[in-house]
């Protein structure tokens, strides 16, 4: 009896330490500082602290359904209706969207930054990998939908986290953009747990995922299967411009390739020959805007089909 009380007591032991462990991985996610952010940024050649003060930003607090504010800047100094809204990746914040900022507000774009929940100054409590996240966005398009008018062209990007964010979003909420650009997104949360497990931990996922499913459904709300873009691809009707490094070791480029595959209509996909996760435009920028510039002139092209 005494031995099967130890047993027991060591297997829930395991049980509570791996789910709250590796809950907390996902759901409190060390966020990068300021400082990094803009350290980083500044040293590749993205941010100029002076330069973006300059700008003439209009401060955005959005409601979220969950009972928080979106925080963001609206910069718009051109006389038109396009626009892009720009979805930056988990552990950053909308300093991390000023180089895509410039890219488009250099091609005539008005642009949409800003914060996802728990990052930069925006509420939330936990990070969802994009299954609140989408939501959020779903508020931030209808904002300025209302702020514009019907004659919005509106442009959604993403990057990493907020690359699946957007295509869930497409997918699974509204279709609700003009058309999306998704750099270096994962096709499936639980793939790319079990991926991570394996490189991070050396760790199988049979001694993990079921019990990290159990917990995050117990206390974040939501499962690991909701934050699948694979399984929605086929719903998104809009162009779908999809970028990834073929040397990202965080996220595996052949998991962009599945989502191209999956993705039905107009689409496109650009593998940049260098950078590690995130940096294909640092590493790849005239490259990286030939092919934003491509896909503008195929949307024009496949929109006179329509």
């Amino acid at each position: 009896m005494k031995k099967w009380l130890i047993g027991a007591g060591i297997i829930l032991s395991y049980i509570f330490v791996v789910g709250f462990f590796f809950t907390n991985q996902m759901m409190y996610m060390r966020k990068k500082s300021d400082k990094e952010i803009i350290d980083r940024e500044t040293k590749d050649g993205h941010y100029d602290e002076s330069e973006y003060e300059a700008y003439n930003k209009i401060e955005v607090s959005i409601p979220s359904q969950f009972g928080y504010d979106i925080k963001g800047h609206l910069i718009a100094p051109h006389s038109t209706s396009s626009y892009v809204i720009i979805c930056h990746g988990v552990t950053m914040n909308r300093i991390n969207s000023v180089k895509y900022m410039k890219l488009f507000l250099k091609r005539g774009i008005n642009v949409l930054i800003y914060d996802h929940r728990r990052h930069g100054e925006s509420g939330g409590k936990t990070t969802s990998f994009g299954h609140y996240e989408k939501y959020d966005l779903q508020s931030v398009v209808h904002w300025l939908k209302d702020r514009v008018g019907d004659d919005l062209y509106l442009g959604i990007h993403g990057e990493s986290m907020g690359a699946v964010t957007t295509l869930l979003y497409a997918g699974l909420v509204e279709d609700g953009a003009d058309y999306y650009i998704a750099d270096c997104p994962f096709s499936d949360l639980q793939e790319q747990l079990l991926y991570r497990l394996k490189s991070d931990f050396k760790l199988p996922g049979y001694l993990v995922m079921p019990i990290a499913r159990r917990f995050l459904k117990l206390r974040d709300g939501y499962t690991i299967q909701d934050v699948s873009p694979i399984a929605v691809m086929d719903r998104i009707q809009h162009p779908v411009l999809f970028i990834h490094s073929k040397d990202d070791d965080y996220i595996p480029a052949a998991m962009t390739q599945q989502l191209f595959e999956k993705k039905s209509g107009m689409k496109k996909l650009y593998f940049a020959e260098k950078g590690a996760h995130a940096m294909s435009y640092t590493e790849n920028r005239e490259e990286y805007e030939r092919i934003i510039d491509e896909f503008y002139e195929e949307m024009k092209e496949y929109e006179t089909t329509l």
